[in-house]
């Protein structure tokens, strides 16, 4: 089958298909059984992801549970800065942690080599091309370049991106060069991705929110459309979403300025903005994952009110993030129904 008929890839073309595919972010993930058997085998967080046969395996439960329209390859946005020597590391209960990075460790990081070093993840993806169905799209993806450069700089997790964003204002220069830098590595990871099998790649800034409107143009915007502008200047046919969480009103240009084919959309979004993005091209979102611990009628008016609002038009259902731990997987079965009973 082509990838043509691939229900995503059509919706990434511009095509209305009704009823919607659907994938959930984190759909791998702690709220499966299968999932935590399978993480308990691989040992360490970064094992399951450099390991093809635990990465392979958690990526194709939901696929098999399911049926998602949708594969996203199992990973981390962490990955870079682990091919970039920060000694990254997952701690349970505390989150990721690598070396903070200061001006001089910038000028000192060396971008040769990460895909070498991330052979193993684009294995991962070759043998997920072979062992999905056919119809079922194949994502890859990254951390944006703002998202990743939080993490390195503060070395940790924290709640507002406080380090990073002074990191910004006081070492502008340092700071830009090394977004950019962060851009040449992560477009070069996803174009690799696409040769191995990927059929269509997605950009997370995860922390797009914390930015104001100038932050953002410089921060969010220019090392994304850097990235895709280089993606497509080798992959002219490469199909790219953009999600920048909790960018709001910003998003009104974030299609036309970054060359993303779809724009990701955060559950916070409100339905009628959501439409007027949609007249630009695909969007896909926004159910909150909220809905899916909740269930029952909170969860089916959620479901209803996206599709009535964003199911005539282009659209992928997705939650307006990953899905928690604390979710349901029977829930998970009712939102795939619900929205393949869909008859717009």
């Amino acid at each position: 089958m082509s990838d043509e008929r691939r229900k995503i890839m059509r919706v990434l073309d511009g095509e209305t298909v009704i009823p919607p595919p659907i994938w959930l972010m984190r759909q791998a993930g702690r709220y499966l059984p299968e999932y935590r058997e399978t993480r308990a085998k691989a040992g360490s967080f970064l094992d399951l992801c450099y390991t093809p046969d635990f990465a392979v395996e958690v990526t194709l439960q939901p696929i098999r549970r399911y049926g998602f329209d949708a594969a996203i390859l199992f990973s981390d946005i962490l990955v870079i800065p682990d091919a970039l020597k920060r000694n990254v590391r997952f701690t349970e209960g505390h989150g990721p942690e690598m070396d903070p990075i200061d001006e001089t460790g910038i000028h000192a990081l060396n971008g040769e080599e990460i895909v070498e070093h991330l052979a193993p993840v684009l294995e991962t993806v070759r043998r997920l091309r072979q062992e999905l169905p056919q119809e079922t799209t194949l994502l890859g993806f990254c951390g944006a370049p703002w998202t990743v450069a939080t993490y390195m700089i503060a070395g940790h997790g924290t709640p507002d991106q406080a380090p990073a964003r002074l990191f910004g204002y006081r070492h502008r220069k340092a700071f830009e060069y090394l977004l950019m830098l962060l851009a040449d590595i992560s477009a070069d990871y996803l174009v690799a991705q696409i040769d191995a099998g990927a059929d269509a790649v997605q950009i997370f800034d995860s922390w797009a929110g914390v930015l104001g409107e100038a932050e953002f143009e410089a921060f969010a915007v220019r090392p994304v459309a850097r990235m895709i502008a280089s993606i497509k200047s080798r992959r002219p046919d490469a199909r790219v979403i953009a999600f920048a969480k909790g960018a709001g009103y910003l998003l009104r240009d974030y299609r036309r300025k970054t060359g993303a084919d779809a724009i990701g959309l955060d559950w916070a979004v409100p339905l009628s903005f959501a439409q007027e993005l949609q007249k630009e091209g695909p969007v896909q979102g926004n159910l909150d994952p909220m809905r899916m611990v909740a269930g029952g009628r909170a969860l089916e008016e959620g479901i209803d009110a996206i599709l009535q609002a964003l199911g005539n038009g282009p659209l992928i259902f997705n939650l307006g993030h990953g899905i928690t731990p604390q979710a349901d997987p029977a829930n998970v079965s009712t939102l795939v129904e619900r929205v393949r009973a869909w008859k717009g």
